[in-house]
């Protein structure tokens, strides 16, 4: 199954650091997962769960996020989120300092398969900036727009002398967005894999039964021998 989506838009790149400039007079917040980088990674919230630019959790599942004062003040960047037909969780502005790396690690139901999506929209970046993602670099570029399974290993390193910011905006899947992922060969759901010793113990209950239903299923067994 894929790993990422790097969807067909491309967004101003211009507008979004324009409005980044803006970000960047506020307080941003160090990350608090501090055993998963060394170096210096800070966020600032354009919609969390109190409604404090500070709060830089992520939570997801959580149903009280709220839009940031922040988020009133970049209307490009608003328009952005506002064209993604998904419940919005947190949305974050994420800073990487030169010489900083993120970890290889895995975040837990932070894929698509368990009803949470994020988005990866570069603002400013780098050709020096590896984002390494189950073994395989990516090259996010300014203004793309990724879906990444961040339940793979991952890391990031920013070996660049450039401030490396992304917009990341996590969210609720839904029918809609189902539709649109599985366009891109990401399914909703994955299908479950037997190994021959319980396909067989299945097939034999199922033949208990004797109903249409069970029948369908023990086709769609035997098949996939």
């Amino acid at each position: 199954m894929k790993n990422f989506i790097k969807f067909d838009v491309q967004y101003d790149v211009a507008q979004l650091q324009q409005e980044l400039a803006y970000c960047l007079k506020e307080v941003w917040t160090d990350h608090f997962n501090t055993r998963d980088y060394q170096g210096r990674w800070e966020c600032i919230s354009l919609r969390s769960e109190t409604g404090n630019q500070q709060d830089i959790r992520s939570n997801p599942g959580n149903n009280t996020f709220q839009d940031t004062a922040l988020l009133q003040h970049i209307p490009y960047i608003r328009s952005i989120i506002d064209s993604w037909n998904f419940d919005k969780e947190s949305i974050r502005l994420m800073a990487l300092y030169p010489g900083s790396e993120i970890k290889p690690h895995r975040d837990p139901g932070c894929r698509y398969q368990d009803g949470a999506l994020r988005l990866h929209i570069p603002v400013v970046t780098h050709p020096l900036v590896q984002f390494n993602v189950d073994g395989e670099d990516l090259k996010l570029e300014e203004g793309n727009c990724w879906y990444i399974d961040f339940s793979k290993v991952h890391w990031i390193r920013n070996s660049s002398d450039t401030v490396r910011i992304h917009l990341v905006i996590d969210g609720k899947s839904n029918p809609d967005m189902d539709e649109v992922f599985a366009s891109h060969g990401i399914p909703s759901y994955e299908k479950p894999v037997y190994d021959e010793r319980t396909k067989l113990a299945m097939i034999a209950q199922l033949e208990l039964m004797d109903t249409d239903a069970a029948r369908q299923i023990i086709k769609q067994l035997k098949e996939e021998e």
